[in-house]
């Protein structure tokens, strides 16, 4: 098989209300609030998170900061990750890789998170965050992430 070409094993999810739980953890992140956040799509072992552009998120070119870009991408991979755990758990993040492919210039910016594979404990994602300018679509990053189930 062709690297890129793997497939998601279909899973499905242990608790039938992930997406309530997603929903609901996801409106408890003050950061996602401040920065204009939302989520638009949540499904099992995927979500996406939409984030409208904003001079207040630019670095000195601007350009959408790389440490925004990197905090949708974590939390998409978080979230899509949370999605195949079970209902007595937390999601937690134990390491991200992220590599930025085109400057973050557009109109908003979406990040996909999908599950590549999940285990009883750790779950591997693959992110990628898409800028939309005058109706063109660019991917300016994407990311590989490790996350942890911690029980409550």
């Amino acid at each position: 098989m062709a690297q890129g070409d793997a497939k998601m094993k279909k899973t499905s999810p242990p608790d039938p209300a992930f997406e309530s739980r997603i929903r609901s953890s996801f409106a408890r992140q003050g950061l996602m609030k401040t920065i204009g956040a939302h989520l638009v799509k949540v499904a099992p072992g995927e979500v996406a998170i939409e984030l409208p552009t904003s001079k207040a998120f630019t670095q000195q070119h601007g350009f959408i900061h790389a440490g925004i870009l990197s905090t949708i991408a974590d939390n998409a991979c978080g979230y899509a990750a949370y999605t195949l755990m079970p209902a007595n758990s937390e999601v937690l993040g134990v390491e991200n890789k992220i590599n930025f492919l085109a400057p973050g210039k557009g109109e908003r910016f979406v990040a996909i998170g999908k599950v590549i594979k999940v285990g009883r404990t750790l779950a591997v994602c693959s992110g990628e965050v898409w800028a939309y300018n005058n109706g063109e679509k660019t991917l300016v990053a994407v990311m590989q992430s490790t996350l942890m189930a911690q029980r409550k």
